[in-house]
């Protein structure tokens, strides 16, 4: 069964020409049990795909987001 979460930015961050912001929310949809499970893919596309963010470029790890399960 999928689980939908929200994943929200800690906190601003710079790096290597990318910005990040508390602002920029997404929801996304996986079977794990974390959004980040399987290397955060479904996060790093709804980033890329919303807000032009390049997840691996900015080399985010996990501990810059907060994320939660909606239900």
């Amino acid at each position: 069964m999928a689980r939908a979460f929200k994943v929200t930015p800690k906190r601003a961050k710079r790096s290597n020409g990318t910005i990040l912001t508390p602002e920029m929310e997404v929801i996304v949809t996986t079977p794990y049990s974390s959004p980040f499970s399987n290397g955060g893919k479904e996060v790093q596309e709804a980033y890329m795909r919303l807000y032009g963010f390049d997840y691996k470029k900015a080399c985010c790890p996990q501990g810059d987001f907060d994320y939660k399960e909606l239900k």
